[in-house]
């Protein structure tokens, strides 16, 4: 199953970058083991956007976990809104690009 997650910033941008380099360190082992199809900031940059990829038998547990392992929620910095998604339009488009 997808799923979006909205990232929301909790604390001033200055705080924020100042743990980025290690929220993008993680998200890249989210792309490197398939659950990371693609993510990028919001314009304005008040958070950021990530579209997953997640095992259809544990669609929450596996949110939870991505969420919870974030640097930008273990340092405070950011609330996630974790939305399941089944796609209908499109989908096999996505399949073809999260392998």
């Amino acid at each position: 199953m997808y799923a979006i997650a909205l990232i929301r910033y909790r604390r001033p941008l200055e705080e924020v970058l100042a743990v980025t380099e290690q929220h993008r360190t993680y998200l890249k082992e989210l792309k490197d083991n398939g659950t990371l199809v693609a993510s990028g900031p919001m314009d304005p940059r008040t958070g950021g956007i990530l579209l997953l990829n997640v095992p259809d038998d544990d669609v929450i547990g596996a949110l939870d976990k991505i969420r919870d392992e974030d640097p930008y929620v273990t340092f405070g910095l950011a609330q996630y809104e974790l939305i399941p998604w089944k796609v209908g339009i499109g989908k096999d488009d996505l399949d073809g690009i999260a392998g």
